[in-house]
Parts: structure tokens; sequence; C-alpha cells
């Protein structure tokens, strides 16, 4: 590893405080660069990049890549490690609406869980909280009793170490409160799995999966959306998603135009008729 690259992994580090997770792909992504041109970064040209990264044909990979890249560059720029900032464009993707559930869709999934059992009120407080909070599963897992102050939730292990706090439906907190009643074990951690420790992603994933046939992630896909339509502010859905930029909470937009434009395509007179 160059003296350069070992430089810009301290920086994201240790001074952009980025998750482990970000921080190992970023070294991956470039640290693949200088294994298999057996030369250091810094020194690389365009197009010397672009022919190693051509082997990648899914545009979503080769633009991860070359985002590690760009961060590279523009941070030995900033550090005058280079007299010029190599940037290189990422390749144009078309934009896709993220997947997303109802309200109504949830309710139905819902009521197939059995609550009998401590399980099946787990099961049926994670749901809710997700789809109520909007927090990324990796968030909800590290959630501990003290996170939870009334109706509020503070959210300590958000990512990029950006803490936030959000409030959580009253209907989330009967559910979760119902849960931790039956709970049978004593633990920090609010989700547990059958044997008392901390519920893991893969169970989480499970969960979901079994009742409403997606990703925990889709919750919080569904839970700006349900925010977006209901005429929410666009920079509060940002807050409240715990989004760094903007530009990451616009695409709930494209949702909302969606609506928009099936709305006109419904009532609008000259919307099906041929003039």
């Amino acid at each position: 590893m160059s003296g350069e690259l070992e430089a810009f992994i301290e920086y994201i580090t240790v001074t952009k405080a980025l998750s482990k997770k970000s921080v190992l792909a970023y070294e991956s992504d470039l640290l693949h660069v200088e294994q298999t041109l057996q030369k250091p970064l810094i020194e690389l040209d365009t197009n010397t990049i672009l022919q190693l990264l051509s082997e990648y044909k899914n545009k979503r990979t080769l633009n991860r890549k070359l985002s590690s890249i760009n961060a590279f560059f523009d941070f030995c720029h900033k550090q005058h490690f280079a007299n010029e900032k190599l940037h290189i464009k990422t390749a144009k993707i078309p934009k896709l609406l993220p997947k997303f559930l109802s309200y109504e869709e949830i309710l139905k999934g819902l009521e197939l869980i059995d609550r009998g059992r401590w399980i099946g009120k787990r099961d049926y407080a994670l749901i809710l909280f997700l789809f109520a909070s909007g927090a990324r599963i990796s968030e909800a897992l590290e959630l501990q009793l003290a996170d939870i102050e009334g109706e509020w939730l503070h959210i300590r292990h958000a990512k990029g170490q950006k803490e936030r706090i959000v409030p959580l439906a009253p209907a989330a907190m009967t559910a979760i409160d119902a849960y931790l009643q039956e709970l049978p074990f004593e633990k920090e951690y609010v989700w547990c799995n059958y044997k008392g420790g901390k519920l893991s992603r893969i169970s989480a994933f499970k969960v979901t999966q079994k009742y409403l046939g997606v990703s925990p992630h889709v919750l919080r896909h569904s839970y700006a959306t349900a925010l977006i339509r209901g005429g929410a502010d666009i920079r509060v859905v940002q807050e409240l998603l715990g989004h760094a930029s903007l530009l990451t909470t616009q695409i709930y937009t494209h949702i909302q135009k969606q609506d928009l434009k099936d709305t006109v395509d419904v009532c609008h007179p000259m919307a099906k008729e041929k003039i």
C-alpha cells in the first residue's frame, strides 16, 4: 500500500469517521488497483485506470469503484500530494424508484404473526418499529433500552457516527412495551434472539421476509415514501433518515411526481382521448 493511500485510509477513518464497512470498501477498491497495476495510485492516469476498470460491466459496480478513486484523488489534491486533481466521470444509470410497501400491505403482513408467544410479539414490534422510525437495520439492532425516551428514539449508532433523535409513533411504542414485558431475559439490547443474545442481521431479514416478503431496508423506504406522500418537507425527511446529503433523499420525490402523473392519467379528460 502506497503512503498516499495509507494517509487517505487514515483520513476517512479518523477525520471523516466513516463506518468500518465503508472504510474497508474504499480500501478494497483502491488497493485492488495498486496491486493489479503494481504502481502507486497517485502515479496513474485516467486511461490506465479506465482500462483496468473496463472489466466491470455492471455500471453500479463501476461507479462505486470510480467514486472511491475520485475521492482518493480529491484528497491527494487537497493535501498537495498532487498538483492536479484527477476526476473521472461516472457512468449514467437510470434512476430506479426504491421498492416500498404501503401501510395497508404492512398491516396485512402483521396479521400473519402469532402474538401468543414472546417471539411473535418481538417480530410484530420489530416490523412496526422499522416502519415507524425509518431506522437502518444496523441502527435498530444496536438499540438499547436507554435509547428510547418516552416517544422519542435516540439513534446513537448511526451511519458515519452521526447521532439523531426521531419521534416514534405510539402504536410502535405499545408493541415494543408488550414485547419487552414478555421477554424472558434481562438484556441491554432491545431486540433479542431466542437464546437471549442480540438479534443478528440475518435473523432480522428472516422476520421481514417471512411476513412481508421484503428486506428490512424496504421498511425504511416505506417510511420515507409515506412521509413524502403525506406532504412532509423533504429536508425534514432528510433529517429523520439521517442522510448527509439532500441528494440522497431526493429520490423519494420521484414517487411524488409519479403520483401526480398517475392522478392526471386517471382524472384528466385529455389523458386517454386522442384528438
